[in-house]
């Protein structure tokens, strides 16, 4: 169950259930009173992680059916049922990648819109090790891009990179130096695997 999810009101019901999209209802009591109709789209989390390999931070050049052209992204998708962001994560990394890691932190969550409720977990591992080939889905091309800390910072001002709640701490980082260090430290600190 997504996150948001578990803080739908009392009373809330699935008026429609889709492949990825629920649509929910409920009555919600207005600041004079009344009472009106409201309504939330509800999707699964998911989760994404920024990939440390050695000195460089691997990307995908990605294309999907639905999407006219290629865009870069980061390691992720749905979250399983029942599965953790965490393990998630994991399970994204090793099957678009076939990397491993154990390594992890939380970066950020992020919820993209008041008007659905879905979490976007970002996740950062370090020390990243290839295991394997990955294991892609038929509605994915994805190819590895392994980046410069300086080249990955230039993605937030790109509009291909399709992760557009990591934009904003890009951007800072590129822009703000004392954020820089702190942002380069987090991402690489501790071992390298080179």
């Amino acid at each position: 169950m997504a996150e948001a999810q578990k803080n739908l009101p009392a009373g809330a019901r699935r008026v429609y259930k889709g492949v990825i999209y629920d649509i929910w209802q409920w009555e919600q009591t207005l600041f004079d009173g009344s009472m009106a109709p409201f309504e939330r789209l509800v999707r699964p989390d998911s989760a994404q992680v920024i990939a440390v390999s050695g000195d460089r931070i691997l990307l995908q050049k990605q294309r999907q059916p639905d999407w006219t052209d290629y865009g870069i992204t980061l390691p992720g998708g749905r979250i399983d049922e029942g599965e953790t962001p965490l393990a998630g994560a994991q399970r994204e990394l090793y099957e678009e990648g076939g990397y491993e890691s154990h390594d992890w932190d939380l970066l950020q969550k992020f919820s993209p819109s008041s008007h659905f409720f879905w979490t976007v977990y970002t996740f950062v591992a370090r020390r990243c090790v290839k295991t394997a080939a990955p294991a892609l889905e038929a509605g994915e091309q994805i190819e590895e891009l392994a980046v410069t800390f300086e080249e990955f910072l230039s993605y937030g001002e790109n509009p291909a990179l399709r992760n557009h709640d990591i934009k904003p701490l890009l951007v800072k980082a590129r822009y703000n130096e004392t954020y820089r260090r702190e942002f380069h430290a987090f991402l690489f600190r501790g071992k390298s695997n080179r």
